[in-house]
């Protein structure tokens, strides 16, 4: 599966610093210290619908992150996948009456489209699962082969207690894990498992779905173990960053790294998982289930400049959850038109300091927001006094179009 085009990436002078981010494992800040090359994955749309603001906080975060590391003097290898069959796809394309790869790759069209418009930088793998399930069934044939893994009427699942280590990356209790299984894609109440959070990892052909053989029986995947089968293909353990959104901490890369330990042997699955927060709209989170959804696509389609949209997102730090509104919007369209103005000038203000806030900022847990007053208080000064340095306004709108990912 193809991407989406890469923008150009400016070059600066010097080199930006070492990240820490917020390690949700470990519930604090860690320097993550990648080799000449850095490994990140980051967890995929479910192609049934178009990106909405949830989806855009969570991939602009994570391309701050790759952004960072570049400015760093890092290569970045990144990977991302695709779940082009799931169930809300399914269901999705029975009610509307379309064929469920019709409306996978529609959606996925449109999700590229819209990570283009915002300057997200693309993954050097894009894999969807139904390509990757050559990979996912030998994962599963090893799970059945340890006994880490069983049948429930043709179902295969996880045993959570087959991984010593099941409960390290979010730090629930059990009591916690099962209030939200059912709520995220689990099955808690399925008679015939050895443990109410055991996973699937397969599922059985039922007729009117999909399906692909294996030595197990007919099926297709299960959620966690299709992010295990990609990261590991592509990245192999001990990869630097595990992202998604905060919703994903568990079950899913709960499960994912449970799966990793016990079909390697091996361990970290990730150095570092970091988790961006959840953007609500009317006091709910923005979700498919509620519907109470801003698109990206929708705002393009009225006009709205894909910049401005960026600048609202980069306005909250990537770890809050926030509400999206009319006013978080014009803010962010007032921003890009001041910045505009201030680098539209033949000279300004020297931007030795500017640089060197920008990539403070984001090394620190990627500050966007702070970044942003820096280029607020520049700007400032642009406007009110200039200032005789004839270079200063291509320094500051490359910095901002290297680090922030803003084109102005």
């Amino acid at each position: 599966m193809y991407a989406w085009p890469a923008p150009e990436l400016p070059v600066l002078p010097g080199q930006g610093a070492s990240l820490r981010v917020h390690d949700s494992s470990v519930h604090e800040l860690v320097a993550v210290t990648p080799g000449p090359v850095a490994r990140l994955y980051v967890c995929g749309i479910t192609p049934y619908d178009a990106t909405h603001m949830g989806h855009a906080a969570t991939y602009v975060a994570f391309d701050l992150l790759q952004r960072v590391w570049r400015d760093a003097g890092h290569s970045v290898d990144y990977v991302q996948n695709v779940t082009d069959v799931d169930d809300p796809l399914l269901e999705r394309a029975v009610r509307d009456g379309v064929d469920w790869v019709e409306l996978a790759e529609r959606e996925t069209a449109l999700f590229r489209e819209d990570m283009a418009s915002l300057r997200v930088l693309p993954p050097a793998n894009y894999i969807g699962v139904v390509e990757a399930i050559p990979l996912i069934v030998p994962l599963i044939e090893d799970l059945l082969a340890k006994e880490a893994a069983y049948s429930v009427d043709g179902d295969i699942y996880f045993s959570i207690g087959s991984d010593e280590r099941f409960g390290g990356v979010s730090g629930y209790t059990a009591a916690r894990m099962l209030e939200i299984f059912g709520e995220r894609g689990g099955d808690p109440e399925r008679i015939g498992k050895k443990d109410p959070l055991d996973p699937l990892l397969w599922r059985a052909a039922r007729p009117g779905e999909p399906s692909w053989d294996a030595s197990f029986g007919a099926g297709r995947p299960g959620w966690h173990i299709e992010c295990v089968a990609i990261a590991l293909k592509y990245l192999g353990m001990g990869f630097d960053v595990q992202g998604g959104g905060s919703d994903l901490v568990f079950p899913h890369h709960e499960m994912g790294a449970s799966h990793a330990h016990v079909v390697t042997g091996e361990v970290p699955y990730a150095k570092a998982y970091v988790h961006a927060g959840m953007v609500g709209l009317d006091g709910e989170k923005m979700s498919k289930s509620r519907g109470n959804l801003v698109f990206v696509s929708k705002l393009r389609r009225e006009g709205v400049d894909p910049m401005a949209i960026r600048l609202a997102l980069l306005a909250h730090h990537y770890r809050s959850d926030w509400e999206w509104t009319d006013t978080v919007l014009a803010g962010a369209e007032a921003r890009l038109a001041t910045w505009r103005a201030a680098v539209g000038r033949p000279d300004g203000p020297d931007t030795t300091e500017l640089l060197a806030a920008i990539r403070e900022r984001m090394a620190d847990d990627l500050d966007a927001p702070g970044a942003l007053a820096a280029m607020d208080a520049w700007a400032a000064r642009q406007l009110a006094d200039g200032g005789e340095d004839m270079s200063a306004p291509g320094v500051a709108s490359r910095a901002l179009d290297a680090i922030l990912g803003v084109a102005l």
